[in-house]
């Protein structure tokens, strides 16, 4: 038995891409101390490439696109679960769309494109660190519930 066997219906092409890409978008939010860090990123990626990878096997005859579905349903619950509400501020809502966005890489890989995968996730910490950058400069960005979320954590460090 050689080494691909042991991994069939994946490759280990596709789960070295998978662990690579959901290490490029998980070391941003690690650094950024948000809740879907490194190990969160690459489960995910990896998660979603396995089950298409089985689903394609299992799928021959069939539609490939009803597991993709419910592969976009089922990360939906789970980044609805990183949603909350505090004193009627809702916070983790990108959270909860990289979490989206980390399934259509791993998707990607099922479909063996990727060079497509990488480059989604070099575009989401572009996304990710850009935005964060333009806030910085522009505070005008900073408006709405950003606003009410900046007093609101100045206050609970100042109460402390």
């Amino acid at each position: 038995m050689n080494l691909q066997e042991l991994v069939y219906p994946l490759s280990w092409a596709g789960i070295g891409i998978a662990i690579l890409c959901g290490l490029i978008v998980g070391l941003e939010r690690q650094l950024s101390g948000k809740p879907t860090g490194i190990r969160t990123s690459a489960l995910i990626c990896l998660g979603a490439y396995a089950f298409v990878a089985i689903g394609s096997l299992i799928t021959e005859n069939q539609d490939i696109t009803r597991i993709v579905a419910q592969i976009i349903t089922g990360i939906g619950f789970i980044g609805a679960g990183v949603i909350l509400s505090r004193e009627g501020i809702v916070i983790g809502v990108t959270s909860a769309a990289v979490i989206w966005v980390l399934a259509g890489i791993g998707i990607l890989i099922g479909f063996e494109k990727y060079t497509l995968a990488v480059l989604l996730s070099l575009i989401t910490v572009g996304i990710l660190v850009g935005v964060n950058v333009l806030e910085k400069i522009f505070k005008s960005l900073r408006q709405g519930v950003y606003k009410k979320f900046s007093k609101k954590k100045q206050r609970d460090r100042e109460g402390e």
